[in-house]
Protein backbone atom coordinates (compact mmCIF):
# COMPACT_ATOMS: atom_id res chain seq x y z
CA UNK A 1 0.00 0.00 0.00
CA UNK A 2 1.23 3.32 -1.01
CA UNK A 3 2.10 6.17 1.67
CA UNK A 4 -0.56 8.13 0.31
CA UNK A 5 -3.15 5.40 0.66
CA UNK A 6 -1.80 4.86 4.15
CA UNK A 7 -2.43 8.49 5.24
CA UNK A 8 -5.83 8.76 3.57
CA UNK A 9 -6.76 5.79 5.53
CA UNK A 10 -5.17 6.87 8.92
CA UNK A 11 -6.87 10.60 8.46
CA UNK A 12 -10.13 9.18 7.24
CA UNK A 13 -10.83 7.08 10.43
CA UNK A 14 -9.24 9.42 12.56
CA UNK A 15 -11.98 11.78 11.26
CA UNK A 16 -14.75 8.95 11.63
CA UNK A 17 -13.47 8.72 14.97
CA UNK A 18 -13.76 12.01 15.97
CA UNK A 19 -16.86 13.27 14.72
CA UNK A 20 -18.59 9.86 16.03
CA UNK A 21 -17.49 10.33 19.10
CA UNK A 22 -17.81 13.98 19.68
CA UNK A 23 -21.82 12.97 17.76
CA UNK A 24 -22.21 10.88 20.38
CA UNK A 25 -21.41 12.60 23.01
CA UNK A 26 -23.51 15.64 21.99
CA UNK A 27 -26.66 13.64 21.26
CA UNK A 28 -25.92 12.02 24.58
CA UNK A 29 -25.96 15.27 26.58
CA UNK A 30 -29.15 16.79 24.86
CA UNK A 31 -30.65 13.79 25.72
CA UNK A 32 -29.97 13.29 29.49
CA UNK A 33 -30.82 17.22 29.94
CA UNK A 34 -34.06 16.47 28.19
CA UNK A 35 -34.81 13.59 30.21
CA UNK A 36 -33.63 14.85 33.34
CA UNK A 37 -35.92 18.26 32.73
CA UNK A 38 -38.88 15.62 31.77
CA UNK A 39 -38.06 13.48 35.53
CA UNK A 40 -38.24 16.76 37.20
CA UNK A 41 -41.39 17.76 35.95
CA UNK A 42 -42.97 14.54 36.47
CA UNK A 43 -41.80 14.42 39.70
CA UNK A 44 -42.98 18.00 40.61
CA UNK A 45 -46.81 16.55 39.09
CA UNK A 46 -46.50 13.85 41.32
CA UNK A 47 -45.62 15.85 44.27
CA UNK A 48 -48.30 18.95 43.54
CA UNK A 49 -51.29 15.42 43.51
CA UNK A 50 -49.96 13.98 46.63
CA UNK A 51 -49.66 17.60 48.36
CA UNK A 52 -53.50 18.45 46.44
CA UNK A 53 -54.86 15.20 46.99
CA UNK A 54 -53.89 15.51 51.08
CA UNK A 55 -55.34 19.11 51.16
CA UNK A 56 -58.53 17.77 49.62
CA UNK A 57 -59.31 15.19 51.60
CA UNK A 58 -58.62 16.37 54.64
CA UNK A 59 -61.29 19.56 53.86
CA UNK A 60 -64.09 17.06 52.60
CA UNK A 61 -62.98 13.71 54.98
CA UNK A 62 -65.80 14.83 57.34
CA UNK A 63 -68.74 13.65 54.77
CA UNK A 64 -66.99 10.18 53.82
CA UNK A 65 -64.07 8.59 52.93
CA UNK A 66 -65.62 7.76 49.84
CA UNK A 67 -67.42 11.11 48.94
CA UNK A 68 -63.98 12.75 50.34
CA UNK A 69 -62.23 11.14 47.76
CA UNK A 70 -64.18 11.18 44.99
CA UNK A 71 -64.69 15.07 45.61
CA UNK A 72 -61.15 15.66 45.83
CA UNK A 73 -60.12 13.56 42.80
CA UNK A 74 -62.74 15.77 40.44
CA UNK A 75 -61.73 19.17 41.06
CA UNK A 76 -58.04 18.05 41.23
CA UNK A 77 -57.35 15.55 38.31
CA UNK A 78 -58.46 18.16 35.54
CA UNK A 79 -55.31 20.51 36.54
CA UNK A 80 -52.68 17.30 37.21
CA UNK A 81 -53.85 15.82 33.78
CA UNK A 82 -54.07 19.01 31.58
CA UNK A 83 -50.12 18.26 30.85
CA UNK A 84 -50.59 15.18 29.41
CA UNK A 85 -50.14 12.66 32.73
CA UNK A 86 -52.29 10.96 34.02
CA UNK A 87 -53.16 9.77 37.77
CA UNK A 88 -53.90 7.04 39.32
CA UNK A 89 -55.29 6.08 43.34
CA UNK A 90 -54.68 2.48 45.07
CA UNK A 91 -55.45 1.22 48.06
CA UNK A 92 -53.13 -0.84 50.07
CA UNK A 93 -54.99 -3.98 49.35
CA UNK A 94 -53.96 -3.09 45.66
CA UNK A 95 -58.15 -2.06 45.03
CA UNK A 96 -57.95 0.31 41.99
CA UNK A 97 -60.02 3.70 43.30
CA UNK A 98 -58.64 5.99 40.28
CA UNK A 99 -57.19 5.43 37.15
CA UNK A 100 -57.60 1.68 36.88
CA UNK A 101 -59.32 1.18 33.43
CA UNK A 102 -56.20 3.62 31.76
CA UNK A 103 -53.86 1.53 33.40
CA UNK A 104 -55.27 -2.17 32.55
CA UNK A 105 -56.12 -0.73 28.74
CA UNK A 106 -52.29 0.06 28.05
CA UNK A 107 -50.89 -2.80 29.90
CA UNK A 108 -49.12 -0.64 33.01
CA UNK A 109 -50.61 -2.84 35.63
CA UNK A 110 -47.45 -4.94 36.14
CA UNK A 111 -45.38 -1.97 36.10
CA UNK A 112 -47.68 -0.05 38.84
CA UNK A 113 -47.80 -3.49 40.98
CA UNK A 114 -43.94 -3.91 40.76
CA UNK A 115 -43.50 0.12 41.53
CA UNK A 116 -45.91 0.41 44.16
CA UNK A 117 -44.65 -3.27 46.07
CA UNK A 118 -41.29 -1.65 46.44
CA UNK A 119 -42.54 1.38 48.53
CA UNK A 120 -42.39 1.03 52.37
CA UNK A 121 -42.24 2.73 55.56
CA UNK A 122 -38.84 4.29 54.64
CA UNK A 123 -39.15 4.81 51.24
CA UNK A 124 -42.47 6.38 50.42
CA UNK A 125 -41.45 7.74 47.08
CA UNK A 126 -40.37 6.27 43.88
CA UNK A 127 -40.34 6.19 40.01
CA UNK A 128 -39.70 4.69 36.98
CA UNK A 129 -39.28 4.55 33.19
CA UNK A 130 -40.14 1.58 31.29
CA UNK A 131 -40.54 0.68 27.76
CA UNK A 132 -43.96 -0.48 27.00
CA UNK A 133 -45.61 -1.62 23.66
CA UNK A 134 -42.91 0.35 21.62
CA UNK A 135 -43.58 3.24 24.07
CA UNK A 136 -41.65 5.15 26.81
CA UNK A 137 -43.31 5.74 30.17
CA UNK A 138 -42.93 7.47 33.57
CA UNK A 139 -44.33 6.01 36.46
CA UNK A 140 -44.56 7.73 39.98
CA UNK A 141 -45.54 6.13 43.16
CA UNK A 142 -46.22 7.73 46.39
CA UNK A 143 -48.06 6.32 49.78
CA UNK A 144 -50.15 8.56 51.60
CA UNK A 145 -51.56 7.49 55.53
CA UNK A 146 -55.11 9.64 55.96
CA UNK A 147 -57.49 8.78 58.14
CA UNK A 148 -55.67 5.22 59.27
CA UNK A 149 -55.95 4.10 55.68
CA UNK A 150 -52.89 3.72 53.23
CA UNK A 151 -53.28 5.07 49.81
CA UNK A 152 -50.64 5.18 46.96
CA UNK A 153 -51.04 8.06 44.69
CA UNK A 154 -49.15 7.87 41.14
CA UNK A 155 -48.60 9.41 37.89
CA UNK A 156 -48.14 8.23 34.25
CA UNK A 157 -46.03 10.31 32.02
CA UNK A 158 -45.08 9.75 28.32
CA UNK A 159 -41.40 10.07 27.40
CA UNK A 160 -41.94 8.38 23.87
CA UNK A 161 -41.12 11.32 22.17
CA UNK A 162 -38.32 12.42 23.75
CA UNK A 163 -36.92 8.79 22.56
CA UNK A 164 -37.94 9.53 19.15
CA UNK A 165 -36.39 12.64 19.15
CA UNK A 166 -33.24 10.98 20.30
CA UNK A 167 -33.90 8.11 17.19
CA UNK A 168 -34.59 10.85 14.39
CA UNK A 169 -31.39 13.15 15.56
CA UNK A 170 -29.75 9.95 15.67
CA UNK A 171 -30.47 8.96 12.00
CA UNK A 172 -30.15 12.61 10.98
CA UNK A 173 -26.64 12.62 12.35
CA UNK A 174 -25.64 9.51 10.59
CA UNK A 175 -26.64 10.91 7.05
CA UNK A 176 -24.95 14.01 8.15
CA UNK A 177 -21.67 12.19 9.41
CA UNK A 178 -21.85 10.03 5.99
CA UNK A 179 -22.06 13.19 3.70
CA UNK A 180 -19.02 14.78 5.83
CA UNK A 181 -17.34 11.92 5.54
CA UNK A 182 -17.27 11.65 1.92
CA UNK A 183 -16.81 15.14 1.29
CA UNK A 184 -13.90 15.25 4.14
CA UNK A 185 -12.82 12.16 2.48
CA UNK A 186 -12.25 13.52 -0.82
CA UNK A 187 -10.68 17.02 0.24
CA UNK A 188 -8.19 14.37 2.25
CA UNK A 189 -7.17 12.16 -0.82
CA UNK A 190 -6.00 15.05 -2.90
CA UNK A 191 -4.80 16.58 0.37
CA UNK A 192 -2.61 13.41 0.68
CA UNK A 193 -1.85 13.39 -3.39
CA UNK A 194 -0.46 16.66 -2.82
CA UNK A 195 1.62 16.38 0.37
CA UNK A 196 3.21 12.88 -1.04
CA UNK A 197 4.01 14.73 -4.27
CA UNK A 198 7.50 15.56 -3.47
CA UNK A 199 8.15 11.87 -2.17
CA UNK A 200 6.96 10.48 -5.51
CA UNK A 201 9.23 12.92 -7.32
CA UNK A 202 12.01 12.01 -4.94
CA UNK A 203 11.26 8.41 -5.46
CA UNK A 204 11.00 8.69 -9.46
CA UNK A 205 14.37 10.65 -9.19
CA UNK A 206 15.90 7.56 -6.82
CA UNK A 207 15.12 5.36 -9.84
CA UNK A 208 16.35 7.59 -12.45
CA UNK A 209 19.85 7.87 -10.86
CA UNK A 210 19.53 4.23 -10.43
CA UNK A 211 19.29 3.29 -13.95
CA UNK A 212 22.78 5.72 -14.42
CA UNK A 213 21.56 9.50 -14.96
CA UNK A 214 23.43 10.73 -12.17
CA UNK A 215 23.37 14.28 -13.04
CA UNK A 216 19.70 14.81 -12.26
CA UNK A 217 18.89 16.35 -8.63
CA UNK A 218 15.68 17.57 -6.76
CA UNK A 219 15.08 21.36 -7.34
CA UNK A 220 12.35 20.95 -4.23
CA UNK A 221 12.57 24.66 -2.52
CA UNK A 222 10.33 24.28 0.76
CA UNK A 223 11.31 24.87 3.92
CA UNK A 224 9.69 22.04 5.74
CA UNK A 225 10.60 18.14 6.13
CA UNK A 226 10.09 17.51 2.80
CA UNK A 227 12.63 19.93 1.28
CA UNK A 228 15.18 18.99 4.14
CA UNK A 229 14.72 15.66 2.68
CA UNK A 230 15.28 16.84 -1.07
CA UNK A 231 18.26 18.77 -0.03
CA UNK A 232 19.97 15.73 2.25
CA UNK A 233 19.14 13.52 -1.26
CA UNK A 234 20.79 15.59 -3.33
CA UNK A 235 23.92 16.19 -0.81
CA UNK A 236 23.75 12.11 -0.71
CA UNK A 237 23.82 11.87 -5.00
CA UNK A 238 26.56 14.29 -4.61
CA UNK A 239 28.86 11.98 -2.52
CA UNK A 240 27.92 8.87 -4.20
CA UNK A 241 28.63 10.35 -7.87
CA UNK A 242 31.95 12.13 -6.61
CA UNK A 243 33.04 8.16 -4.45
CA UNK A 244 31.87 6.48 -8.04
CA UNK A 245 34.09 9.39 -9.78
CA UNK A 246 36.91 8.56 -7.29
CA UNK A 247 36.64 4.88 -7.78
CA UNK A 248 37.02 5.29 -11.59
CA UNK A 249 39.50 7.58 -11.76
CA UNK A 250 41.43 5.47 -9.15
CA UNK A 251 40.58 2.61 -11.10
CA UNK A 252 42.24 4.57 -14.44
CA UNK A 253 45.39 5.22 -12.01
CA UNK A 254 45.90 1.75 -11.15
CA UNK A 255 44.99 0.44 -14.91
CA UNK A 256 47.65 3.58 -15.88
CA UNK A 257 50.57 2.57 -13.26
CA UNK A 258 50.31 -1.38 -13.81
CA UNK A 259 50.22 -0.07 -17.74
CA UNK A 260 53.10 2.26 -17.10
CA UNK A 261 55.03 -0.19 -14.86
CA UNK A 262 54.99 -3.00 -17.16
CA UNK A 263 56.49 -0.55 -20.01
CA UNK A 264 59.10 0.80 -17.59
CA UNK A 265 60.11 -3.26 -17.14
CA UNK A 266 60.15 -4.08 -20.64
CA UNK A 267 62.45 -1.15 -21.76
CA UNK A 268 65.32 -2.09 -19.85
CA UNK A 269 64.67 -6.17 -19.11
CA UNK A 270 64.79 -5.99 -23.48
CA UNK A 271 68.03 -4.59 -23.43
CA UNK A 272 69.14 -6.69 -20.90
CA UNK A 273 67.89 -10.11 -22.20
CA UNK A 274 69.13 -9.00 -25.77
CA UNK A 275 72.46 -7.53 -24.42
CA UNK A 276 73.03 -10.88 -22.64
CA UNK A 277 71.90 -13.15 -25.56
CA UNK A 278 74.40 -11.43 -27.97
CA UNK A 279 77.60 -11.86 -25.44
CA UNK A 280 76.18 -15.74 -25.03
CA UNK A 281 75.41 -16.71 -28.85
CA UNK A 282 77.75 -14.04 -30.76
CA UNK A 283 81.56 -14.10 -31.09
CA UNK A 284 82.30 -10.10 -29.73
CA UNK A 285 84.68 -8.07 -29.97
CA UNK A 286 86.31 -7.01 -26.50
CA UNK A 287 85.06 -3.39 -27.04
CA UNK A 288 81.38 -4.58 -28.37
CA UNK A 289 81.54 -6.53 -25.41
CA UNK A 290 82.42 -4.00 -22.89
CA UNK A 291 79.78 -1.87 -24.44
CA UNK A 292 77.07 -4.91 -23.89
CA UNK A 293 78.32 -5.26 -20.08
CA UNK A 294 77.86 -1.83 -19.93
CA UNK A 295 74.29 -1.75 -21.23
CA UNK A 296 73.39 -4.07 -18.65
CA UNK A 297 75.00 -2.52 -15.41
CA UNK A 298 73.23 0.33 -17.09
CA UNK A 299 69.47 -0.90 -17.00
CA UNK A 300 70.09 -2.97 -13.30
CA UNK A 301 70.80 0.35 -11.37
CA UNK A 302 67.94 1.06 -13.83
CA UNK A 303 65.75 -1.27 -12.29
CA UNK A 304 67.02 -0.71 -9.21
CA UNK A 305 66.57 2.65 -8.81
CA UNK A 306 63.00 1.82 -10.18
CA UNK A 307 62.41 -0.59 -7.30
CA UNK A 308 63.77 1.69 -4.79
CA UNK A 309 61.48 4.77 -5.56
CA UNK A 310 58.62 1.86 -5.71
CA UNK A 311 59.55 0.64 -2.34
CA UNK A 312 59.94 4.20 -0.85
CA UNK A 313 56.38 5.22 -2.73
CA UNK A 314 54.71 2.38 -0.71
CA UNK A 315 56.13 2.01 2.26
CA UNK A 316 56.65 5.99 3.14
CA UNK A 317 53.83 6.21 5.20
CA UNK A 318 53.78 3.30 6.93
CA UNK A 319 56.43 3.58 9.31
CA UNK A 320 55.99 6.24 12.12
CA UNK A 321 58.21 9.42 11.13
CA UNK A 322 60.34 11.37 14.34
CA UNK A 323 60.33 14.77 13.65
CA UNK A 324 62.67 17.14 14.78
CA UNK A 325 63.97 20.69 14.38
CA UNK A 326 65.46 21.54 10.48
CA UNK A 327 66.98 25.01 10.36
CA UNK A 328 66.72 25.78 6.90
CA UNK A 329 70.22 27.47 6.70
CA UNK A 330 71.18 23.77 6.73
CA UNK A 331 69.12 22.86 3.84
CA UNK A 332 69.93 25.97 2.10
CA UNK A 333 73.90 24.53 2.19
CA UNK A 334 72.89 21.32 1.49
CA UNK A 335 71.09 21.80 -1.48
CA UNK A 336 73.51 24.49 -2.82
CA UNK A 337 76.25 22.58 -2.77
CA UNK A 338 74.47 19.38 -3.84
CA UNK A 339 73.39 20.90 -7.14
CA UNK A 340 76.33 23.41 -7.72
CA UNK A 341 78.22 20.61 -10.15
CA UNK A 342 75.19 19.28 -12.32
CA UNK A 343 73.88 23.05 -12.65
CA UNK A 344 77.68 24.00 -13.70
CA UNK A 345 77.78 20.96 -16.07
CA UNK A 346 74.16 21.99 -17.70
CA UNK A 347 75.08 25.44 -17.89
CA UNK A 348 72.42 26.80 -15.49
CA UNK A 349 72.43 30.12 -13.87
CA UNK A 350 70.80 28.38 -10.63
CA UNK A 351 70.63 30.17 -6.68
CA UNK A 352 68.70 28.79 -3.69
CA UNK A 353 67.63 31.35 -1.12
CA UNK A 354 66.05 30.62 1.76
CA UNK A 355 64.94 32.89 4.67
CA UNK A 356 65.91 31.94 8.11
CA UNK A 357 63.35 29.58 10.29
CA UNK A 358 63.06 26.46 11.82
CA UNK A 359 61.03 24.04 10.35
CA UNK A 360 59.57 20.70 12.25
CA UNK A 361 59.95 17.33 9.72
CA UNK A 362 62.11 14.37 8.70
CA UNK A 363 65.36 16.07 7.21
CA UNK A 364 66.02 13.38 4.94
CA UNK A 365 62.63 13.19 3.50
CA UNK A 366 62.44 17.17 2.60
CA UNK A 367 66.35 17.58 0.69
CA UNK A 368 64.82 14.02 -1.08
CA UNK A 369 61.59 16.48 -1.96
CA UNK A 370 63.71 19.50 -2.83
CA UNK A 371 66.51 17.05 -4.89
CA UNK A 372 63.49 15.30 -7.00
CA UNK A 373 61.99 19.23 -7.91
CA UNK A 374 65.28 20.54 -8.69
CA UNK A 375 65.74 17.33 -10.62
CA UNK A 376 62.74 18.13 -12.68
CA UNK A 377 63.68 21.58 -13.71
CA UNK A 378 66.71 20.71 -14.80
CA UNK A 379 65.30 17.79 -17.07
CA UNK A 380 62.38 20.48 -18.09
CA UNK A 381 65.64 23.17 -19.45
CA UNK A 382 66.34 22.86 -23.40
CA UNK A 383 70.46 23.44 -23.80
CA UNK A 384 70.17 26.29 -26.37
CA UNK A 385 68.28 28.68 -24.16
CA UNK A 386 69.50 30.40 -21.05
CA UNK A 387 68.77 28.51 -18.16
CA UNK A 388 67.93 29.70 -14.64
CA UNK A 389 66.46 27.82 -11.36
CA UNK A 390 65.77 29.35 -8.56
CA UNK A 391 64.37 27.90 -5.30
CA UNK A 392 63.41 30.72 -2.68
CA UNK A 393 62.02 30.11 1.08
CA UNK A 394 59.72 33.01 2.70
CA UNK A 395 57.47 33.23 6.12
CA UNK A 396 54.40 33.85 5.54
CA UNK A 397 52.24 34.28 8.87
CA UNK A 398 51.81 30.51 10.48
CA UNK A 399 53.82 29.23 7.31
CA UNK A 400 56.84 28.42 5.26
CA UNK A 401 56.61 28.55 1.64
CA UNK A 402 58.81 27.20 -0.68
CA UNK A 403 58.91 28.65 -4.54
CA UNK A 404 61.10 26.32 -7.19
CA UNK A 405 60.97 28.37 -10.03
CA UNK A 406 62.31 27.72 -13.80
CA UNK A 407 62.37 29.50 -17.42
CA UNK A 408 61.75 25.26 -18.95
CA UNK A 409 59.60 24.06 -21.39
CA UNK A 410 56.61 24.14 -19.09
CA UNK A 411 53.55 21.75 -18.63
CA UNK A 412 50.45 21.62 -20.76
CA UNK A 413 47.44 23.25 -18.47
CA UNK A 414 45.67 20.02 -18.76
CA UNK A 415 48.52 17.77 -17.24
CA UNK A 416 48.97 19.88 -14.13
CA UNK A 417 46.92 17.91 -12.47
CA UNK A 418 48.08 14.21 -13.50
CA UNK A 419 51.51 15.08 -12.56
CA UNK A 420 51.70 13.54 -8.92
CA UNK A 421 50.61 10.27 -10.37
CA UNK A 422 52.97 7.27 -10.25
CA UNK A 423 54.86 6.86 -13.94
CA UNK A 424 52.88 9.76 -15.30
CA UNK A 425 55.15 11.84 -17.48
CA UNK A 426 54.20 14.71 -19.86
CA UNK A 427 56.89 13.33 -22.44
CA UNK A 428 57.94 10.13 -22.43
CA UNK A 429 60.61 9.79 -24.49
CA UNK A 430 62.39 13.08 -23.09
CA UNK A 431 61.85 11.21 -19.65
CA UNK A 432 63.45 8.09 -20.53
CA UNK A 433 66.40 9.88 -22.09
CA UNK A 434 66.70 11.60 -18.73
CA UNK A 435 66.50 8.45 -17.03
CA UNK A 436 63.24 9.69 -15.42
CA UNK A 437 60.61 6.67 -14.67
CA UNK A 438 57.73 9.29 -13.89
CA UNK A 439 57.52 8.68 -9.92
CA UNK A 440 59.43 11.45 -8.67
CA UNK A 441 56.44 13.95 -8.09
CA UNK A 442 54.43 11.32 -6.62
CA UNK A 443 57.20 10.69 -4.09
CA UNK A 444 56.90 14.62 -3.76
CA UNK A 445 53.58 14.91 -3.23
CA UNK A 446 53.60 11.74 -0.03
CA UNK A 447 56.26 13.67 1.50
CA UNK A 448 54.40 16.81 1.39
CA UNK A 449 51.34 14.98 2.83
CA UNK A 450 53.33 13.40 5.44
CA UNK A 451 54.57 16.87 6.48
CA UNK A 452 51.16 18.64 6.28
CA UNK A 453 51.79 20.43 3.45
CA UNK A 454 50.46 22.08 0.40
CA UNK A 455 51.66 21.80 -3.24
CA UNK A 456 50.25 24.19 -5.89
CA UNK A 457 51.56 24.17 -9.38
CA UNK A 458 51.36 27.02 -11.72
CA UNK A 459 53.32 26.50 -15.38
CA UNK A 460 52.82 28.51 -18.86
CA UNK A 461 54.32 26.14 -21.88
CA UNK A 462 57.51 27.49 -23.21
CA UNK A 463 57.56 29.88 -20.17
CA UNK A 464 58.79 27.81 -17.04
CA UNK A 465 56.99 26.55 -14.31
CA UNK A 466 56.80 27.69 -10.90
CA UNK A 467 56.30 25.26 -7.76
CA UNK A 468 54.65 26.09 -4.70
CA UNK A 469 55.36 24.26 -1.45
CA UNK A 470 53.90 25.46 2.04
CA UNK A 471 54.87 23.68 5.08
CA UNK A 472 53.28 24.77 8.70
CA UNK A 473 55.35 26.13 11.47
CA UNK A 474 55.35 25.27 14.65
Amino acid sequence: MKFADKLFLSMTALLTLMFALFGIWMLSSDFSQLLDKEIEQGNDESRMFHFLFEMGYQSTEEYGEEYAINRTLGSITDNVERGGSHVFVTKMDGTYVYGGEYLERMGFVKEIEALTGALNQTTNYGYCIRRIHGGYYMFTAALTDISGGGFCLGTCRELTNIYNNRQNLLSRYRIALVCLLFLGGICIYMLSRYITQPIRRLDKLAGRIADGAYELRSHSNSMDEIGSLARNFNRMADQLVDQMQKKVLEAKQKEDFTAAFAHELKTPLTSIIGYADMLNSMKLSDTECHDAYFYIYSQGKRLESLSHKLLDLVSMDKHPLVFKPISTIALEENLRITMRPVWKQRGIKGKVDLEKATLYGDEELLLSLFYNLLDNAVKAMDKEDVCFILIKGVCREEKYEFKVMDNGRGIPAEEISRITEAFYMVDKSRSRKEGGAGIGMALCQKIIQLHQGVLKIESKLGEGTVIKVSFPMQ
